[in-house]
């Protein structure tokens, strides 16, 4: 009787070891589920450690910016849907982001955005659409960004703050000397179309000022023009020019 009870025991401890294992081994096994349709307010891809990487998100709950990890308020955003890109520090990387709606007044507001930054700083690369009532905009825009090391996004932000604290006639020498000191970023390359339905590619120097401008109006008119530093036009060629 003895052996028998000894041999239950046994069986029972054993059981109970093999229970733990399964219960573990089915904790680290993958779980792949298959949906054909779900509805979420939010979703954020994560990496195994719990890194964000990609949020797409409503607009009542789309986040703030991300840094290291991180994440800072940004109630101007409220007001789109999309996603963010976070690389793998945990700091935005880019995004897509949209909105379209008539407000009470009437009036319409609508645009996309997508964006590419450059390494802990602003964006690089856009591709952008805005509708309004007074104007529809659609356009690629090519930017020369500071090295964060250089200029941080904490430095934009201190810029801007130091800049209200001015009289208003000295805020733009401010700038400018910021600018010249290559701690600002500049607009190089401008593609898109013009408020009097025309097309433009602009090129730009490295301040931000446009340098060269290839121009077709809304009725065809094709025109090549080049400016100074002043922005003054020092020589335009078109087609009649050629003969």
């Amino acid at each position: 009787m003895s052996q028998i009870r000894t041999f239950l025991s046994g069986a029972t401890t054993m059981a109970a070891a093999l229970a733990a294992v399964f219960a573990l081994t089915a904790a680290k096994t993958e779980k792949k589920e298959s949906f054909d349709e779900i509805t979420v307010g939010r979703i954020n891809i994560v990496e195994p450690d719990g890194t964000k990487r990609i949020v797409i998100s409503n607009k009542a709950q789309f986040p703030g910016d991300f840094k290291e990890g991180k994440e800072g308020a940004r109630p101007d955003r409220r007001s789109f849907a999309g996603m963010l890109f976070i690389n793998e520090e945990g700091t935005e990387n880019g995004g897509l982001i949209q909105k379209g709606s008539i407000g009470a007044d009437g009036k319409l507001s609508a645009g996309l955005s997508l964006t590419f930054d450059r390494f802990r700083q602003d964006q690089t690369l856009q591709l952008l659409s805005n509708d309004s009532a007074a104007h529809q905009m659609t356009g690629i825009k090519i930017n020369d960004v500071p090295n964060y090391k250089l200029t941080s996004l904490e430095d934009v932000t201190r810029f801007a703050e130091e800049a209200r604290k001015l009289p208003e006639g000295e805020q733009e020498a401010f700038y400018k000397k910021l600018n010249d000191e290559g701690r600002l970023s500049a607009n190089r390359i401008w593609l898109g179309n013009t408020r009097d339905k025309g097309s433009a590619l602009q090129l730009k120097d490295a301040k931000g000022r446009v340098r060269m401008m290839l121009l077709v109006s809304a009725d065809g008119k094709a025109q090549i023009q080049m400016l100074d530093e002043q922005g003054k036009v020092v020589k335009s060629i078109e087609p009649a020019t050629l003969n």
